[in-house]
């Protein structure tokens, strides 16, 4: 054994390659010789310059034949015999002794062109992948002939492997050919390196986007499917029956937005090109979708006539067209088959469990339900007080329909800060209003919610009105359970934001907010508030020119002129921020006449000190952030405390608190105070404390 290391220590010095086998007569044992010599024998033939560095370290060579060599030493003489190691004898000799032949098993799948026939079957597969993938839907193939064509290449390609090794076999005697490196194999490299750049590119390039309004949207990943439900076209004589068709085009986005693993645009977004003649490419680009679902509505009498088609976005290839003409009450039934043909020209499973539906809520009173779309619509623009108009008599004569029920909740709830009712009387009589509508909002959500336990809308309104009664943990826990149901139900969102808000969670905030503008980047009032969560963050001179993109009409018109007029004041711009409040549209319902002109007056005065601030007139709303600029820090403490003794804790005066440019007011004993009235310091001591605040000693706390 000796003598065997003596050897190996021999050859290592040579600087020969790994040991493979030695035969070692004169000790009668079996050891290990370098592959390196054997390959160098056979394939190389450095014979000259290996005997050479073996003669230095005094090893004599003889019995040089065919197979064989004999290396000696003194007391020690080894018999190296050479194996062809392209044949398939070599290879099971190798192995039956034990050796790793990967070597000679990779330069035999070479010779019998196996790499060869692999790569042109790689090619050819994804060529016609490629083709079925395109050809089925113009075809209207069912979805199942590209699963089959899949399977059969996937199976077909071990047997092209096995005949190409097969239809090579070794010559008898084990001589095989050195294989070569043809032109041919050359062209299938190169087409194979193209395909697989091209898989690659497909799957892992990230996506193109067009900047749209306030928010950047990218085209989907390849290999996604997203549809973007354009507004449909009313049809109908009666251009007053406007709304049913956007309630069409409402009803089929939601249906289809129960579907798994399919992306639909949210319904705001896509109703911003409502009547726009831009080109598909344009809208599905803007919208992130692969794929466009338009049509029209016309609807006489009791009989309606919905067209729709589906749309690739990037070519305008209509995939699926079709003309539903029914009766009216047969409108539910046909928002399912429309639903469900989309999935299936898709190639989409609906992925429902037995006896579920797309289009769940159906009710067969269709005048309340297309009043409830009324109301719904009413309720978007925030025209509160007409929308509450509309859904009391439609709940009431179809009092089982629980989204009628959740929209009612929600407008009810919303009443008290866009001042329905509020405005011009005494506090006693205010407050007993504004319980009055968190009652209704109240009884309204949990109706929507025992009508329907499955739908997100009553969980988020009941979350707000928990929310505003000051209960925070209830709110909080409401939301998950509605955003459970419904992950990207835009309103769910925008609602949880504005309670986190008002309970200082400001990072929170923004971060739902940038998932609200991912999901619904053209919608005014969302649009509106995620400038106001960027001003909570120290973002306010960015969210200028948002808000000064948001129309000045109606409701939200009236908040976006009140918090643009904050954000300018906040960068020492106080005449603008007053010409600004002085374009706000009269109207008594959001702000009274007399507090937008007051609001003005004090703030072209800023910053001077008003001499007397107990003397100060009222402003009512968003605007009472006046007082922060005119030294009267305790009349906006004033304004909130009013809102929490009302029992309305989502007040834009509670909600101003919280902006950068009033950190002092955060530092006062009073504003500690409000804070456990609010029934906020319990909270945050439950559920974790806000950015701002931290607890101190005992039971006190600071906020920053």
């Amino acid at each position: 054994m000796l003598a065997v290391a003596h050897l190996e220590r021999l050859l290592k010095v040579a600087e020969l390659p790994q040991l493979v086998r030695i035969s070692v007569h004169h000790l009668g044992i079996v050891g290990i010789a370098r592959q390196g010599l054997l390959e160098k024998l056979h394939v190389f033939q450095p014979l000259l310059l290996l005997l050479s560095k073996l003669c230095q370290h005094g090893v004599t060579v003889g019995g040089i034949g065919r197979e064989s060599l004999t290396l000696r030493q003194p007391g020690l003489s080894v018999h190296v015999r050479r194996f062809p190691l392209n044949s398939w004898r070599c290879y099971e000799s190798c192995t039956r002794s034990g050796i790793q032949g990967m070597a000679n098993f990779l330069a035999e799948l070479k010779r019998r062109h196996v790499y060869r026939v692999a790569a042109a079957y790689a090619v050819v597969a994804w060529v016609l992948i490629q083709l079925v993938n395109n050809i089925t839907p113009m075809l209207n193939l069912p979805a199942s002939v590209g699963t089959i064509v899949l399977v059969l290449l996937a199976v077909g390609f071990p047997v092209a492997v096995l005949f190409a090794w097969i239809h090579q076999l070794a010559p008898a005697d084990g001589a095989a050919p050195s294989p070569k490196t043809s032109k041919l194999d050359w062209t299938l490299i190169g087409a194979l390196v193209v395909v697989i750049a091209l898989v690659s590119y497909q799957q892992l390039a990230p996506s193109s986007g067009a900047r749209t309004g306030q928010q950047a949207r990218g085209t989907p990943a390849p290999g996604s499917m997203s549809v973007a439900v354009l507004p449909f076209v009313n049809l109908s004589s009666d251009k007053e029956q406007e709304f049913f068709s956007d309630g069409r085009t409402e009803e089929i986005t939601a249906a289809l937005a129960k579907i798994p693993n399919l992306q639909v645009v949210g319904r705001t977004s896509a109703f911003e090109f409502k009547g726009q003649n831009k080109d598909l490419r344009t809208i599905g680009q803007a919208l992130g979708a692969t794929h466009i679902i338009e049509g029209s509505v016309r609807k006489a009498g009791d009989r309606v006539r919905i067209t729709a088609q589906l749309i690739r976005a990037d070519n305008g290839l209509h995939l699926w067209t079709e003309n539903y003409d029914r009766e009216l009450k047969d409108v539910f039934a046909v928002q399912e088959d429309i639903a469900q043909a989309i999935a299936a020209s898709l190639r989409v499973p609906l992925g429902l469990k037995e006896g579920e539906r797309l289009v769940s809520n159906r009710t067969d009173d269709l005048e309340s339900y297309q009043e409830y779309l009324r109301g719904r619509a009413l309720l978007r623009a925030r025209t509160i007080n007409q929308a509450i108009a509309v859904l009391e008599p439609a709940v009431a004569r179809d009092p089982n329909y629980a989204p009628a029920w959740a929209v009612l909740a929600e407008a009810s709830v919303f009443a008290p800060a866009y001042g329905i009712g509020v405005y011009g009387i005494p506090f006693e009589e205010r407050r007993k209003v504004i319980q009055s509508f968190n009652d209704k909002a109240e009884t309204a959500a949990r109706n929507a919610i025992r009508l329907d336990p499955k739908h997100a809308g009553g969980y988020a309104a009941l979350a707000y009105v928990q929310g505003a009664r000051g209960k925070w943990a209830e709110s909080d826990d409401l939301f998950r359970q509605a955003l459970a149901l419904d992950a990207n139900d835009a309103d769910a969102l925008h609602l949880q934001s504005l309670v986190a808000v008002n309970a200082g969670r400001l990072k929170q905030t923004l971060g739902i907010r940038k998932t609200l503008q991912t999901l619904e980047p053209f919608v005014p009032v969302y649009n509106l508030f995620n400038a106001v969560a960027m001003q909570f963050n120290g973002q306010g001179i960015d969210s200028i020119s948002i808000l000064q993109s948001i129309p000045n009409e109606g409701g939200v018109g009236a908040q976006r002129t009140a918090w643009l007029a904050l954000a300018l004041a906040a960068t020492g711009r106080y005449g603008q921020a007053a010409d600004a409040i002085l374009a706000m549209q009269p109207n008594q319902t959001y702000f009274p006449k007399a507090s937008v002109e007051n609001a003005a007056s004090l703030l072209r005065s800023a910053p001077a000190k008003a001499p007397a601030p107990e003397k100060l007139p009222d402003l009512e709303n968003a605007l009472s952030f006046v007082y922060g600029y005119i030294g009267a820090p305790d009349r906006l403490l004033d304004s909130a405390e009013r809102s929490i003794d009302a029992d309305y804790r989502m007040a834009n005066d509670i909600r101003v608190l919280w902006h950068p440019a009033f950190s002092s007011i955060r530092k006062t004993e009073r504003f500690k105070e409000l804070m456990r009235k609010a029934g906020l310091v319990d909270y945050w001591k439950a559920r974790g404390w806000p950015d701002l605040c931290h607890p101190t000693t005992g039971d006190d706390f600071e906020c920053n």
